[in-house]
């Protein structure tokens, strides 16, 4: 791999990439599937993915139509990434299994181990038979976004494609490795003020909120709205900050405590409640039901904030443990986007509240290859920012995800794969000084 990675310090031409040696095996951080039981009878808190994620030196896989394989400079810990690790909600081997019995292609994927990760920032190193707009030598991040477009469902909007993945979380060959195998049309263009783990950490989470919250398949954000973002300096709700704040809308930014709270200060966020200070206790200590007045209190809060207005649109991804609250506070005609549920899948609510005051939920899962391009775009143009807070090797993948599972991190964490330090990879140096404090916000917190 070293002349791989002395190709990209040196900015090799297409042409000299072209002609370079694919390696007949590379690193990758894996799960294995003879493990999926490891954790039988733990509680999910303490499932550590230290355990289950290994550094495996793995096969390169054959390349097929339409595919690329990419140098993997950096890439980034996604709560997906914590859920394969730690085997819940199911095993990520189902999934593999499933697309195996697809294809030739797809049997390729169903493998002992799942290379995992779904994000990168890095080089093309090969395009398949049939790609025409990537080469050798370009410069990409990727989206996740995994389909096959043979069935009509998924012409208006790819996300509805039956055989739509999420690749390295419902495919093999991720991102977390020196190397990745994606489709070509995951491709986009590296944002090049950027180093290659700030390119890398956007990728999931700002497609993700781009389509749950601005999209006309999310929420459909205007000016003027009233936006109330859970977790507001995370991954998630980082990028739905500062989509909110760009859009002309209000954002309610939830947080933990009070550092979180400036975080989100400093994005340019004015509403702000912390729930350290506020203590909302919407369930009883046994977590069997919820407390209406808690809600109400909740409601309250938001109300002094916006001058007595209620929510036009809420970024829910939380889940089980504020899906109730979420519901009440909207107001009429109102929207609850949802996504992710990464404190239970089980949501409950009072369905008064939704029907008698027409609100709507919408559903939202990751975002379809337009939206991923628009959002990518914005982060091309220095108008929305990454919220890398710490970097780690990839040999320390298994403690990032730790860091991630017990949520002891501020918005995204990267990983280096074959970049071999930090800082490498800018080349609009004018475009990078311009915006460097914003691109710098939740470092060294």
């Amino acid at each position: 791999m070293q002349n791989i990675l002395d190709a990209i310090k040196n900015e090799a031409s297409a042409e000299e990439f072209a002609n370079l040696e694919l390696p007949e095996s590379y690193r990758a951080m894996t799960v294995h599937k003879d493990e999926v039981d490891m954790f039988e009878g733990i509680a999910s808190r303490d499932k550590d993915p230290r355990k289950s994620l290994h550094l495996d030196e793995v096969a390169m896989p054959e390349i097929g139509p339409g595919e690329a394989i990419v140098a993997v400079m950096a890439s980034a810990i996604n709560y997906n990434t914590v859920w394969t690790s730690i085997f819940e909600p199911v095993s990520t081997f189902g999934f593999l299994e499933r697309y195996g019995r697809e294809s030739a292609l797809g049997k390729r994927h169903d493998l002992p181990y799942h290379i995992v990760g779904s994000d990168l920032a890095g080089v093309v190193l090969a395009v398949g038979p049939g790609v025409t707009k990537w080469k050798a030598g370009d410069r990409v991040v990727a989206h996740c976004l995994s389909v096959e477009l043979e069935a009509p469902d998924g012409h208006n909007d790819t996300m509805m494609d039956p055989s739509q993945r999420i690749w390295g979380f419902e495919t093999n060959f991720g991102g977390l490795a020196d190397v990745a195998m994606v489709k070509a049309n995951q491709l986009m263009p590296k944002p090049e003020h950027l180093t290659w783990e700030e390119a890398a950490s956007p990728g999931l989470v700002n497609c993700t909120a781009y389509r749950q919250l601005v999209s006309k398949n999310g929420g459909g954000m205007k000016q003027g709205d009233n936006v109330l973002i859970w977790g507001a300096s995370g991954g998630l709700g980082g990028f739905a900050t500062q989509y909110a704040l760009n859009g002309g809308a209000n954002p309610v930014c939830v947080v933990s405590n009070e550092e979180k709270a400036q975080i989100v200060r400093n994005m340019g966020a004015e509403m702000v409640i912390n729930r350290s200070e506020l203590d909302p206790k919407f369930w009883n200590e046994e977590g069997t039901k919820q407390n209406p007045k808690e809600w109400q209190r909740f409601g309250k809060a938001i109300r002094e904030l916006t001058g007595g207005e209620d929510i036009d649109i809420v970024f829910e991804h939380p889940g089980r443990e504020t899906f109730g609250a979420s519901v009440y506070v909207t107001r009429k005609g109102g929207t609850i986007t949802t996504c992710a549920s990464t404190s239970g899948y089980m949501h409950e609510y009072d369905n008064r509240y939704l029907w008698m005051n027409l609100k709507r939920i919408i559903s939202s899962h990751f975002a379809n290859y337009r939206e991923s391009w628009e959002a990518n775009r914005l982060v091309a143009q220095g108008k929305i920012h990454p919220t890398l807070s710490r970097v780690y090797t990839l040999e320390e993948t298994g403690q990032a995800a730790l860091d991630v599972h017990h949520n002891k991190h501020q918005g995204k964490v990267g990983v280096l794969c074959l970049a071999d330090e930090e800082g490498l990879g800018v080349k609009n140096e004018e475009l990078r000084a311009k915006h460097l404090d914003k691109i710098n916000l939740f470092r060294g917190i």
